[in-house]
């Protein structure tokens, strides 16, 4: 099983220390993440600090960005790093897109389906000089002179994968991506019942094996070396947990265990402004469907018994103020749970 960790993003100079950190503890990966900072900054300059640990997007909002604009990112990224760079794409919730980004709202499920065939043959362009000549219904390119293809790399194009939760997006990342990256707002009855069956339609559907699709996420996980630092990390985590579950985008996870009550009580609270009362309607039989808690001595056994079979990589952290600090024995110990994924296949862009 892979791990990966967040980077400092409040400071780019804290990044190439932090990068190198966490690569000699073992880390496999390391996320810019899209909340108060851009998460593209911190990977370019992880990339000229690292050599072998993987580089992600955890997540890059895609529709405020042409996918040119995305490529382009992709392209300089995966070159800089030598072919560590793995895309990590969500959607937001119309929200976000309309009033916060001032984008126009449609159906995030074929758009994103449509925005990833963009990306992928810019990149084949680029790559094979391919015309570029792309129609769809949301994008059209057709547009590409010589003084605006990037230099060639060595690297296949970057593997693709994308945040979902409802079963319109997770069929996307099944049928088009080569991994998805699952909310840690999830639990194991959901990703049981619903994102596997769902994951395993697709790959059928277009053909790929399960040993090339990466599953990624699907809960937090609350670590300390003492039992003050998890109660930390879990006072985070519950606060999270009442943040996503007042949101109806995640409400089909919480109706997996009867718990829509509780999402229209969420809901109601954040309109009302009490946003100090959520995370007390989170009890810890709650916590528990969506979390693992431990010391550092501890934890392993309770990340193989909650995503052993299920996911391929988890989250050390999913916060860039709370980095990791998950000593180098423990992260052997979580990489040594065994996993369906083998490595992607991204041939040519394909």
């Amino acid at each position: 099983m892979k791990i990966f960790t967040t980077l400092p993003q409040d400071d780019l100079k804290k990044v190439p220390a932090a990068a190198a950190a966490a690569e000699a503890a073992g880390f496999d990966g390391l996320m810019g993440m899209e909340n108060r900072h851009d998460p593209f900054l911190p990977l370019g300059v992880a990339a000229t600090a690292t050599r072998r640990i993987s580089l992600l997007t955890g997540l890059a909002i895609a529709f405020p960005r042409s996918p040119m604009v995305m490529a382009n990112l992709g392209w300089d990224l995966q070159s800089a790093s030598e072919g560590r760079f793995v895309l990590g794409l969500g959607t937001q919730v119309r929200g976000h897109n309309e009033r916060r980004f001032s984008v126009p709202w449609s159906a995030p499920g074929p758009r994103m389906r449509e925005y990833i065939a963009a990306l992928r043959a810019i990149w084949r362009c680029w790559q094979h000089g391919e015309k570029l000549q792309f129609e769809g219904t949301r994008y059209n390119f057709s547009l590409m002179t010589p003084a605006f293809v990037p230099e060639p790399m060595a690297a296949p194009p970057p593997a693709i994968t994308i945040g979902a939760v409802g079963p319109a997006m997770l069929r996307v990342a099944a049928e088009v991506c080569d991994g998805v990256r699952l909310h840690p707002f999830c639990t194991r009855r959901y990703q049981e019942n619903v994102v596997l069956p769902l994951m395993r339609a697709g790959l059928e559907k277009s053909g790929r094996a399960r040993g090339a699709f990466e599953i990624t996420g699907g809960g937090f996980i609350a670590t300390g070396s003492d039992d003050a630092a998890v109660a930390e990390r879990l006072a985070w985590v519950r606060e999270r947990v009442a943040f996503y579950g007042s949101t109806r985008a995640y409400w089909p996870v919480l109706a997996a265990h009867g718990l829509e009550d509780l999402g229209h009580k969420l809901h109601a609270l954040v309109k009302d402004g009490k946003w100090q009362e959520m995370a007390g309607q989170i009890s810890d039989d709650v916590l528990a469907l969506f979390a693992v808690w431990g010391r550092h001595d501890e934890i392993a056994a309770e990340v193989a018994r909650r995503f052993n079979g299920l996911s391929d990589a988890v989250y050390a952290s999913t916060a860039p103020h709370l980095p990791s600090d998950m000593p180098p024995g423990l992260i052997a110990d979580i990489q040594r749970i065994p996993t369906e994924f083998d490595g992607f296949v991204t041939p040519d862009g394909d």
